[in-house]
Formats: structure tokens, C-alpha cells, sequence
């Protein structure tokens, strides 16, 4: 449940603390999970693989993975969810209910439409139904969130989170498997048939989900405004292609991909020539990831420039947007404070950072001279099933000793897992250190997931659930999209420093006796020696560490400085 101010912790004790996984909001929470994770696949990488079966040129198909964009986006229309109540639909089901029942029911007209087209004959229908299908399903998720959030207590929290996780996950290797073995033996219109028959489980859940207990009332402050609907339409009209600018900007930052702004510098008469190296430099490494995140903050301060008000003459539609992006954000920093406030958003950024840099695992594992078919055995399979129960140890753990305590444990758990890559580098291709080495890293994955969940929701409150959550779901990986662009870097620099005897050489002794071929490739693509390649990757575990550490010193003092709240609010 949102808070309302500093609420009180409620741990639930001994066996109870697992029984909470029984409930009914909890498997309700299943379904609506997988529901949640069936869309994102199949209107991008499964839908690649017909769209190349059907002749369709790598450049078009990457033009498609815009159709996740809304994804990274759904922060900008979140308020709409916070305010807006479906006629009908809101009377019968409650406002959470009514929308993500709605937004199923769009999903799957938009899969039952793709089903029933041919991309060799009207690729454009498929790619604005992937789209629709795409902001459809990022509208649901906030919804998802933010009943998640307000139909149960805090003690219930990180149980909701481990079950929308392990619903999710089920829909992704659904959505990634099924279509294909599907389409193998009957056809793609056929499987994707069948995926829009499977948001019928997400409906059920809709269906049979409880209503939610937070619900601000509405309240307007325009009533006392003149209406001028003519000059009330030009302004919504600026105000709307400024918010459109800075949703491109953001969205292209936050993807990766500048396809849009290349289009965009089309449209406004820019030269072809200009627009191919916009997406190169865009692309690029590593002065692409700054323009990246340079294009997120640009369209955040383009967002907050449409909302505010005209100067010294209020407006309906300046009023408007300064509620539903202003007040959120004056709500989170009204009840914690500038500074504590400045310092959670600081936490969500770095808590999981440890994680995000560890984009080279794939690379190391061929480093190591692991076949991809024991990569995919051991992490593919295995992990996910390590993953899990880490995500239920997560919900646990808020259930029995409350969030912030499991906040903290998580902290704990990313970047101190990481040290066992060091101990498997040192193995080499050695399958059961490789089980090891997984199982520990996912269990602390699912864990730390879980416990970040359970805390960005314990921020909300009542009335602002939808827009803060998804502000902070969709930004917090922004600052490691920075870091993780130079982890390679890291690798290969300090692997040449120890090769030609710097500091970092006390570390090649640790590799002197490596199996046959261990590091071997690596090394000769690296121009340097095994055992410095090995001290290159054992830095840059160690440097995934250091970076915890931050993560570590922040979440004491926001415990600290928040405990130091609640007791203050409950005096």
C-alpha cells in the first residue's frame, strides 16, 4: 500500500512469512505478471524472426525495436492513469481494474491483428500494430504497478513483487519459445493467434483481482477559470509538440536507437547525409552513450518546460500539467525533505549499478572456453530457475524483517556476489564451478530485484502511485547505461597495464596455471597475455565491487535518515 506519510513497519513472523505466498492478491499477482511479460517479446524479437523469415532486411527489423519504446516512455502518460476514470468500466471494476482490463482487451486485438497479416504484403500494418500492441502493454504495466502497490500492506509487498517477477519470466520464455515452435509446425499467423488467446489469462486475473485500497478523489482547481477554448487549444497544441519533443528525445536516449530523431530531422528539412550520421554517432562508443543520456536529460527538461504555467496568467491547461507531473514530485520531496528526497533518487540509481556493468558475461564465459551449449544449459536454464528462488528468499525477507532491513540486504547482495567471477576466471572451463558461479550471482540478482521493487513501491503515495512508480522504474537504469558502456574498457586497459608490468600485474599469478586454452582467444584478440587477460577481468569484477560500495553507503544513510523520520512522524 502507498504511504500516506512515514507508515508503520509491519513484519509478518515465522512460517507466516511464506504463507503470504498462497494468498489470493499474491497468485492474482501471477497472472497478471504474465500478462505483463507476454507483449514485450513478441513485438520485437519474436516478431524479428518472421519479419526475416519473410525476407524483410536487418536494417527494417531494427527500425522495429521502436515499437518497445513506450516502455521506456510510460512515466509521461502515468498521470493520465492517476486521474482519468473510464466510464462504465470504473463503476464495475474499480479504477486499476477497469484500465488494465482495457488495455488487455487492446493487446489482444492488436496480436489477433498482427496474426491476420502478412508482412510481405503490408509491413507498415505490422509495424504501427506492433507499436499499438507496444504502448498498450507499457499502459498496462503501470497499471499492474500500481495496483500491485495499492492492494496490499507493506508486509505484502516484496511477495507481490517475487510473484509479478516469476509471472513475468514465464511469459517471456513463453513468448520466446512457443510462437516458434508453433510456427515450425502450423504458421505465424497461427501462433500469434494463439499468444492473443494467452492475454485471456491476464484478464482472468483482472477479473479476479481484488480492488485497490488507495484511491485519491479527484479535485478540480480550473473550475473558477474562464473557458476560451480557442486559445485553450493553441496551448494544448504547443504544450502537446513540446511534450512529443522531449518524449523523442528521452526515448532515444533511453534506447539507444536515434531512428526517430533521424526521421524527425527529415521532416523539418535536414539532408539524408545528415540524418545516417546522427544515428552513427548516436550508435556509437563511447561518445554515443553520452549523447544518449545528454538526449534524456534534454527531454526531461523539455517535459518539465511544457508543464509549467504561463507566466503571471494561469491557464486550464498549464494548471493541468503542473498537477499531474508537479504534484507527484512536490509529494515524494513534501514528505521526505529535499535532501533525504535527493538521496533516495540517488540510491534507485546506484542500487542495482553493480549488476548493470556486468554487460560483458557472455564474452567472459567464451573467454573461458565454455561451448555456447553449456552457456545456454547452465544460464539460460539453471540461472532462471536460481533466479527465482532468489526472487522468493526477496519476498520473504520483506514479509519477515520489512523493507527497508530488506533493502539493505539486498544492497549487500549484487555487488559482493560478483567476486565469485574472480574465483571462476581463475577455473577456467570448469562446468560445475560454472553452476556454482550462477547459482550464487542469480540468487543475489533475485534477491536485490526483489528488495529495490519492494522499496520503489514503499515510496509512493496515495493518488500518485501510477506516476511515481513508473518514474522510478523508468529511470533508475539510466546512470548505468553510462557506466556499463566502458566495462570493455576497463577489461582490456587494466589487462594491458598488468601485461606490461604495471600494478595491476601482481594479479597474473592467480592465472599461472589455467587449464589448456583458458583466456587463450580472449587474449590474442586483446593483444596480451592469458594471465594479464584474467587480471583484466579480475579488476574489472573488483571495480563492480567499488561501485557497490557507493550503493552500500547511500542506503545506510537513507535507513538511517528515514527511520529517523517515521519516529519523528509517529511522535
Amino acid at each position: 500500500m502507498p504511504s500516506s506519510g512515514s507508515p508503520e513497519v509491519k513484519v509478518i513472523t515465522g512460517w507466516r512469512a511464506l504463507a503470504v505466498y498462497g494468498e489470493r492478491r499474491v497468485l492474482v499477482m501471477l497472472l497478471l505478471g504474465f500478462a505483463a511479460g507476454l507483449p514485450f517479446l513478441l513485438i520485437f524479437d519474436t516478431l524479428s524472426v518472421w519479419l526475416r523469415q519473410s525476407g524483410v532486411s536487418l536494417q527494417s527489423i531494427s527500425v522495429f525495436a521502436l515499437a518497445t519504446l513506450s516502455y521506456a516512455l510510460k512515466f509521461i502518460w502515468a498521470p493520465v492513469i492517476d486521474r482519468v476514470r473510464l466510464p462504465l468500466l470504473d463503476r464495475l471494476l474499480g479504477r486499476r481494474r477497469s484500465w488494465m482490463l482495457l488495455m488487455q482487451l487492446i493487446i489482444m486485438f492488436g496480436l489477433w491483428m498482427i496474426a491476420g497479416s502478412d508482412p510481405d504484403l503490408s509491413l507498415l500494418r505490422v509495424a504501427l500494430l506492433a507499436a499499438f500492441v507496444g504502448f498498450a502493454g507499457a499502459t498496462q504495466d503501470i497499471v499492474i504497478d500500481a495496483w500491485r502497490i495499492e492492494a496490499v500492506d507493506e508486509s505484502r509487498s516484496g511477495a507481490m513483487a517475487a510473484a509479478y517477477q516469476w509471472g513475468y519470466r514465464i511469459a517471456m520464455i513463453v513468448a520466446g519459445a512457443v510462437p516458434l515452435f508453433l510456427a515450425q509446425a502450423f504458421s505465424w499467423n497461427f501462433s500469434y493467434a494463439v499468444m492473443a488467446g494467452l492475454m485471456s489469462i491476464g484478464m482472468l486475473g483482472a477479473l479476479l483481482a481484488p480492488r485497490e485500497i488507495s484511491v485519491r478523489p479527484f479535485v478540480s482547481l480550473v473550475a473558477d477559470l474562464p473557458s476560451k477554448p480557442v486559445t485553450e487549444c493553441l496551448e494544448w497544441l504547443v504544450r502537446l509538440m513540446i511534450i512529443l519533443l522531449a518524449a523523442l528525445l528521452m526515448g532515444s536516449g533511453l534506447t539507444g536507437n536515434a531512428v526517430m530523431l533521424q526521421e524527425a530531422l527529415l521532416f523539418v528539412g535536414g539532408s539524408a547525409e545528415a540524418g545516417d550520421q546522427l544515428v552513427s554517432v548516436w550508435r556509437s562508443s563511447p561518445a554515443g552513450i553520452y549523447l544518449q543520456v545528454a538526449g534524456v536529460l534534454a527531454g526531461l527538461g523539455l517535459l518539465a518546460l511544457a508543464c509549467l504555467p504561463v507566466p503571471g496568467r494561469p491557464t486550464r491547461p498549464g494548471i493541468h500539467l503542473k498537477r499531474a507531473y508537479g504534484e507527484p514530485l512536490a509529494n515524494f520531496f513534501g514528505r521526505f525533505g529535499a535532501q533525504l528526497g535527493g538521496l533516495i533518487l540517488a540510491l534507485i540509481c546506484v542500487y542495482r549499478l553493480s549488476d548493470f556493468v556486468l554487460n560483458l558475461m557472455g564474452p567472459f564465459y567464451v573467454d573461458l572456453g565454455f561451448s555456447l551449449g553449456q552457456i545456454a544449459e547452465v544460464r539460460k536454464i539453471f540461472g532462471v530457475l536460481a533466479l527465482v528462488v532468489g526472487v522468493a528468499m526477496g519476498g520473504y525477507c520483506v514479509a519477515r524483517f520489512g523493507v527497508i532491513k530488506t533493502m539493505l540486504f539486498g544492497v549487500f547482495a549484487s555487488p559482493f556476489s560478483n567476486l565469485v567471477f574472480i574465483w571462476l576466471a581463475t577455473r577456467g572451463a570448469d562446468v560445475l564451478s560454472l553452476y556454482a558461479a550462477i547459482t550464487i550471482d542469480n540468487l543475489a540478482t533475485g534477491f536485490a530485484g526483489t528488495a529495490l521493487i519492494a522499496y520503489m513501491s514503499s515510496l509512493t503515495s496515495a493518488g500518485f502511485t501510477a506516476t511515481q512508480y513508473a518514474l522510478f522504474s523508468s529511470l533508475y537504469a539510466l546512470l548505468g547505461k553510462l557506466v556499463a558502456s566502458q566495462s570493455g574498457r576497463v577489461v582490456e586497459s587494466a589487462a594491458r597495464s598488468a601485461d606490461a608490468g604495471g600494478p595491476l600485474s601482481v594479479l597474473m599469478p592467480m592465472f599461472a596455471d589455467l587449464p589448456a586454452g583458458t583466456l587463450t582467444n580472449g587474449a590474442q584478440l586483446a593483444g596480451v597475455s592469458p594471465a594479464a587477460l584474467g587480471a583484466g577481468y579480475t579488476t574489472f569484477f573488483l571495480y563492480s565491487v567499488a561501485i557497490g560500495l557507493l550503493a552500500i553507503a547511500l542506503a545506510f544513510r537513507v535507513a538511517a535518515r528515514q527511520s529517523e523520520l517515521e519516529r519523528v512522524s509517529g511522535n
